[in-house]
């Protein structure tokens, strides 16, 4: 097959990995020059641990609380926008105990088959690209945090994801280089994380060695189609003709979708973060500070510290107060450490796209024949890329996925 994938993040590139394996024939068509992007900068972890999605019980009342602190960890603009509109409305009916019980399943499902992918990936790629497992450590300071963090890990471990509730002393211990202050934490072992700018830079020229084609700063126009199929792709540097076409342009798929007549709810959630070079003592297991929402990564002897969502539209605009929120939050976790505010020119910022139920849209098009979607994981799309790349490349030659597809439904608010 003549495979067209639109996007060059981590769910393109995985997909063309796995379809180059399978002997297609693979082109990726991306808006930028593929050097950035939310793939580059996020926090590297694979989780299996996040099992519950976005859409949650209590999650309105925490954004509604969030909105008006201007250095808070979460925000949405508020703008007479009908597609924000729908997605809220959307994320409103999906945020109860139902919609979490029957999400929690598919997630866990679709987090472990990635893994098992990473770890095939970490021994057959010729390249290092950090991948370690050492598990992830969710960090807290209050005993309500703590009571919403060990009915989380009560769930996780109902669900055959292990977690462990630790009090400080333990925490202390897993960490043994680097004063950490919280009242406890949950551990899951399981977890895995790295170092994802690696990855991207080694994975491009591997896919062009195996015969992948990038056209890169090309922006699809539109599509010819014919009979309910995709006959050929238009862009910015011309006609495309596919056999089989995969949409995973992230935050931009809602406004692609929609050239096909098809309706894909998606918001861009923008996220920041930087890195701290050559730390003298570094921490050893990533982590998450969970008042603070921020994510903490050890990147070799660098670390990554990243966090925000951000929902103000597909925009670049970095707001720096947002910034100075993950960095004030460091010496409350980590006393010893003090990070000053990074300066604006080296904070990283990416799009997640966000679905409103915090599913990802994957799988074949019930009304364009030779279309695939596999976009809206928000912040799993590394985690999730391997996983999402495998399923892509069976869809696109006849095999059945290993993986329950229906949660996944991408035309599920058609």
């Amino acid at each position: 097959m003549k495979v067209g994938i639109l996007g060059g993040g981590i769910i393109g590139l995985s997909s063309a990995y796995y379809l180059t394996k399978a002997g297609h024939e693979v082109t990726v068509i991306d808006r930028g020059n593929l050097s950035d992007g939310c793939s580059h900068g996020n926090a590297g972890m694979i989780v299996p641990s996040h099992i519950i999605p976005l859409a949650a019980p209590g999650m309105i009342a925490k954004g509604i609380r969030w909105m008006f602190n201007a250095t808070s960890p979460f925000y949405v603009k508020p703008r007479l926008n009908l597609d924000l509109l729908r997605w809220g409305y959307q994320f409103y009916k999906h945020a109860n105990h139902n919609h979490v019980n029957a999400a929690i399943p598919a997630l866990k499902e679709l987090s472990l088959y990635s893994k098992v992918h990473y770890q095939q990936l970490a021994n057959e790629l010729p390249f290092d690209f950090g991948y370690a497992e050492r598990g992830l450590l969710m960090l807290y300071q209050t005993a309500e945090t703590e009571h919403e963090e060990a009915e989380t890990a009560a769930i996780a471990n109902a669900h055959g994801i292990k977690a462990q509730v630790l009090s400080a002393e333990e925490v202390q211990q897993l960490e043994p280089d680097v004063k950490v202050t919280v009242r406890g934490g949950v551990y899951f072992p399981g977890d895995a994380h790295l170092t994802p700018h690696n990855l991207m830079q080694q994975l491009i020229p591997y896919l062009k060695e195996q015969g992948v084609t990038f056209l890169t700063n090309t922006i699809v126009n539109d599509f010819v189609t014919e009979h309910a199929k995709i006959k050929s792709v238009v862009t910015s540097s011309g006609e495309y003709p596919f056999d089989e076409v995969v949409l995973a342009t992230g935050s931009w798929s809602g406004t692609v979708a929609i050239k096909l007549g098809i309706t894909l709810p998606m918001q861009a959630g923008k996220g920041y973060s930087f890195l701290v070079k050559d730390i003298e003592k570094n921490t050893r297991i990533p982590s998450i500070f969970l008042e603070a929402r921020v994510a903490v990564t050890p990147m070799g002897n660098d670390l990554r510290f990243g966090g925000t969502m951000e929902i103000t539209g597909v925009n670049h605009n970095i707001s720096m107060n947002r910034v100075k929120g993950i960095a004030d939050a460091i010496p409350r976790y980590y006393p010893d450490m003090k990070v000053p505010v990074p300066k604006v020119e080296n904070v990283w910022h990416g799009l997640r796209p966000c679905s409103p139920d915090g599913l990802p849209y994957l799988g074949r098009s019930q009304k364009i024949r030779n279309l695939i979607f596999a976009t809206g994981h928000a912040m799993m799309g590394l985690s999730l890329g391997p996983g999402t790349g495998k399923i892509v490349a069976d869809l696109v030659s006849g095999q059945q996925p290993e993986v329950n597809m229906q949660p996944f439904d991408p035309e599920r608010y058609a």
